[in-house]
């Protein structure tokens, strides 16, 4: 009876997650679509009909697409765990062995993780070469995305494949605690990751250059220094190879930080624009909204690892899961499935916060750049990456890590910028 009532518990919450989910999206197409033909009048000078149209037709698109992946994804869930899915893997591979142990654990997970990436995969596909393609932003070769594939998926084989074994390894050799341990390994290993990505992994992936001398370094070497901010340097990413969507980022840490632009951002925006919009990710390491984040992230993965470490105590959970048994590669592989569904109900959370975030780093961004030219590069930034002014209040509280246009460029504007001009 027990068994019964776990499987019946837990397929009400993947339901009702994905329900929920599904509902959102839907809100926000309706709303999207509903606002189409009008662009808010707050934008009426700035934006022009023909690209309020588009991004709400993109909005759509990627919603829709969205909700494919997301049914896709509860479908894997169900059939790897109430389906028996993983517990028929598990079978074959300790029969294949003749036995458990650390190699059993490793392929069970590699297993699962390989056959749901290349499920995914002809979505991953489509949203390139259909969704992106179809909107223009796409600029990434067959040849490309292959070549991104492989290399993502041998840097997985060869970096993942060490970091579960000593996961699993602790798991089985350390005690009842052994989840603080693996909670320990496991952050230590993304911040070696942060540490590392600038110059070892982000490479592989893009070219990186010195930002040439001129009006734009100038600019931005005058507010790194107003901001007494340490930089090891300013590098522009070539994204043009794959997208002709524009972004700014940090990366690494200490003075050996990196700022990164996207070839992208700086065709579309003047110098000014693009100081203001540095300035305003500058805004979110002044305010210490990175340390508390990763704070956060590390708190939040502390109780999902002390959750794994009970989850191994309750025999029942695995076998009303349809894993047939505990083990402790299948309380990995249930934590990783599952947990996107458990903390759904943090999600307007979490979004809030952010959301407050990226006000105090607008904020910041006007008391050290143009307020003016981050509300300008705001305005050309939504138009070019065809993202809609008219979002789903309910969807956006939800899911929005960013504040809606209209209240971003509203207090700005309250700040002392002036009114929208054309972008």
């Amino acid at each position: 009876m027990e068994t019964q009532a776990i499987t019946q518990a837990f397929i009400f919450l993947v339901t009702s997650v994905t329900l929920a989910r599904l509902w959102l999206a839907r809100r926000q197409i309706a709303h999207v679509a509903a606002h189409r033909e009008r662009v808010p009048a707050a934008f009426a000078e700035a934006v022009g009909d023909e690209a309020h149209t588009r991004a709400a037709d993109y909005t759509v698109a990627k919603t829709r697409h969205a909700m494919h992946e997301l049914l896709l994804g509860t479908g894997l869930l169900l059939l790897f765990t109430v389906g028996g899915g993983i517990g028929w893997l598990d079978a074959q591979i300790a029969s294949a062995l003749g036995g458990d142990g650390l190699l059993h654990g490793l392929l069970l997970v590699g297993a699962v993780m390989a056959i749901a990436a290349a499920v995914e995969l002809p979505l991953s596909w489509q949203r390139v070469f259909g969704l992106e393609a179809s909107f223009g932003f796409n600029r990434m070769s067959r040849g490309l995305f292959l070549r991104d594939l492989a290399v993502k998926t041998l840097m997985t084989a060869a970096i993942g494949g060490p970091l579960m074994a000593l996961v699993l390894w602790i798991m089985a050799g350390t005690g009842e605690l052994w989840w603080a341990w693996a909670w320990a390994v496991w952050a230590g290993f993304n911040v070696a990751v942060m540490a590392l990505y600038p110059t070892v992994v982000a490479p592989l992936f893009n070219k990186f250059s010195r930002l040439p001398e001129g009006e734009l370094k100038q600019r931005i070497e005058a507010l790194l220094a107003r901001c007494g901010f340490e930089s090891g340097g300013l590098y522009v990413m070539d994204n043009s190879r794959r997208s002709s969507h524009g972004n700014a980022y940090f990366s690494g840490f200490g003075a050996a930080k990196r700022i990164v632009l996207f070839d992208t951002l700086i065709s579309r925006l003047s110098p000014t624009e693009v100081e203001a919009v540095l300035a305003h990710e500058l805004g979110h390491y002044k305010r210490q909204h990175v340390s508390r984040r990763l704070v956060l992230i590390f708190s939040v993965s502390f109780v999902v690892f002390a959750l794994m470490g009970w989850m191994l105590q309750s025999p029942a959970l695995f076998e009303a899961l349809g894993l047939g048994r505990a083990t402790t590669a299948g309380s990995v592989l249930l934590i990783v499935l599952t947990v996107p569904y458990l903390l759904f109900v943090l999600r307007p959370v979490l979004a809030s916060y952010s959301r407050k975030h990226e006000f105090e780093a607008d904020a910041y961004a006007a008391e050290h750049a143009d307020a003016s030219a981050l509300v300008s590069a705001l305005v050309r930034l939504y138009k070019d990456n065809a993202s809609t002014l008219t979002p789903d209040p309910v969807h956006s509280a939800v899911y929005d890590s960013h504040p809606p246009a209209a209240q971003r460029i509203a207090r700005l504007q309250g700040g002392g910028a002036p009114a929208l001009a054309p972008a």
